[in-house]
């Protein structure tokens, strides 16, 4: 009896690890000033900003530990929030990532890589795309042929973009012990107000933590291996973001800081005397590829799931008979993710879409304590410090949320709307006597 092909378990703790760290870092620490460095005016601020924004994404990251424990199955956040709450909420939140969400995301960054690599050559704009999309092919198709090599692919890039920023930690450490520093000047005093600004876009930029998760079908020991991925992965990101933002206000005046578009650049002008432009635009460009990389080898673990749980069309949850992967769904995203690329359409749908992940976080911290109340429910690890980590979790995201709809309340009406518009699709899908073929 022939047996179909299944989702093999080929990622262990390294590739976890550098699944959470390579999503996470990709090209805004490195390319521009964050809104933190607008809302602080001290150096201490800014760096206790980032400090606090690593914390509270650490305590979201043990939310999903305690759950990747409990249900170490494929798809992650789509299985919490459908264990905890109805499938018709986990089918809102792969909605949304096909359309928007992840696929914008993956435009995004893949776009960012060939502004940079026009650095070097003058593409023009068409071309530009073009090798957007050709990044998004080639990636998709090293992940097509195995977990394994999109893993292996991974680790490589995410360890290339550790040294290089512990490069230039290390150069700044060394510039600021034999030159002096620049004189920093204070805008006023913190106020909360501008603190919450502050550590909400701080949260942004640590975005992606979850995408491991996606992956635990193909995790050895998943239930051991996420957490600890996830547990290590947000400390060395937040360990890289608050060393970068220590360099830059280190050699560089705030006001200048505060000021610049290539924030990275302008700082290794600095350290090297010059040139500092090429080699930023080779760590953007290393950094934005692992993080395309992770997205993609990510994503597609959700629609299989969807597509295995009956919310999608089975044909899309197909493993490829060879390879072990979900191949058909790789392709989709490939497509969709390529013609937002090419288009320049993914700005406009991921900009209005990409909060709304936060009230699906928050979801997810609530389902946590709902589950606990449940018998059934027996996770191997459990969050430190509960309830207060989760509670203190869901108010942080409700904050986001306020800001982001307060700071543009059209387009946060639209984004929502396009996630909403997802709920007749599943009441059409489910509804009594449709055949899921």
């Amino acid at each position: 009896m022939n047996r179909e092909p299944s989702l093999r378990q080929s990622l262990g703790l390294s590739h976890a690890t550098a699944m959470v760290v390579g999503t996470i870092i990709g090209a805004s620490i490195f390319v521009q000033p964050s809104e933190i460095t607008r809302q602080m005016p001290s150096v201490a601020g800014i760096v206790g900003a980032w400090l606090a924004a690593g914390v509270l994404t650490l305590f979201g990251a043990l939310v999903c530990a305690e759950l990747a424990s409990a249900f170490p199955r494929t798809g992650g956040v789509y299985v919490f929030l459908t264990e905890a709450f109805s499938p018709a909420v986990g089918f809102l939140w792969g909605w949304a990532m096909f359309w928007s969400m992840h696929t914008g995301i993956i435009a995004a960054i893949a776009v960012v890589f060939a502004r940079y690599a026009g650095h070097f050559y003058d593409f023009g704009d068409l071309g530009l795309r073009l090798v957007a999309v050709g990044v998004i092919i080639v990636l998709s198709a090293v992940n097509y042929v195995g977990v394994r090599h999109g893993g292996l692919v991974q680790n490589v890039f995410t360890a290339a973009k550790l040294v290089a920023i512990a490069a230039l930690v290390v150069a700044g450490a060394v510039w600021s012990g034999a030159v002096a520093a620049p004189a920093q000047t204070t805008a006023g005093a913190v106020t909360l107000n501008g603190f919450v600004l502050a550590i909400a876009a701080g949260l942004f930029a640590y975005g992606g933590w979850h995408m491991v998760t996606y992956t635990a079908g193909e995790t050895k020991d998943a239930a051991r291996t996420i957490p600890r991925a996830l547990v290590i992965g947000t400390l060395v990101v937040t360990v890289c973001y608050a060393g970068l933002n220590a360099i830059y206000l280190r050699v560089l005046p705030l006001d200048a800081v505060r000021a610049s578009t290539r924030v990275a650049a302008d700082a290794a002008d600095v350290l090297l005397g010059g040139g500092g432009g090429s080699a930023v635009a080779i760590l953007v460009m290393v950094s934005t590829f692992g993080a395309v990389n992770g997205i993609i080898l990510t994503g597609p673990r959700v629609y299989y799931s969807m597509a295995e749980s009956g919310t999608l069309f089975g044909w899309v949850g197909a493993v490829h008979p060879v390879y072990g992967t979900p191949y058909r769904a790789i392709a989709l995203q490939a497509i969709w993710a390529s013609v937002l690329a090419l288009t320049n359409t993914y700005g406009m749908l991921f900009s209005r879409v990409v909060y709304t992940e936060w009230i699906f976080f928050a979801a997810m911290a609530v389902g946590l304590m709902l589950l606990r109340r449940r018998p059934g429910y027996r996770p191997s690890y459990r969050v430190w410090a509960y309830p207060v980590v989760p509670i203190l979790f869901v108010a942080v995201s409700a904050v986001v949320v306020v800001v982001q709809i307060l700071a543009v309340p059209g387009d946060s009406i639209i984004g929502l709307g396009m996630v909403l518009v997802g709920l007749p699709i599943y009441w059409l899908w489910s509804r009594p006597g449709r055949t899921r073929a």
